[in-house]
């Protein structure tokens, strides 16, 4: 038991600091900064003008369904690019596998096409 415990003490001794730095950067800067706030600090927006509207305001769903687009091709292309530079090593199962993956995504792509979210007025 004495044998374990020796062999996770260095664990448990970065946990501890870890855990010490969080907590004081966390606190610290409550400590040390200054506080001075003012009307335009505590006002609901730093941008200018008074706020307007609702901001529980509803959303076209065409904003959402260009966000889902975006993840598309954003996964798209974070995946290709590492397929691309292995594809000497993984052989045709990952070629097959890569096949797959963009079968999927072409299908979200042609969900999006038939939505519409590529047509903006």
């Amino acid at each position: 038991m004495d044998h374990v415990v020796v062999q996770y003490f260095p664990i448990l001794v970065f946990l501890a600091i870890a855990s010490g730095l969080a907590v004081l950067m966390a606190f610290a800067p409550m400590a040390v900064g200054r506080q001075k706030p003012d009307s335009e600090k505590t006002s609901s927006y730093e941008c200018g003008f008074e706020p307007f509207g609702d901001a529980r305001g509803k959303f076209d769903v065409r904003f959402y369904l260009v966000a889902i687009l975006f993840i598309i091709f954003d996964l798209e292309v974070a995946f290709l690019f590492p397929w691309a530079v292995s594809l000497g090593k993984i052989g045709e199962f990952g070629f097959w596998s890569m096949m797959g993956f963009l079968f999927v995504l072409a299908i979200g792509f042609v969900y999006e096409w038939k939505k519409g979210a590529l047509e903006w007025e």
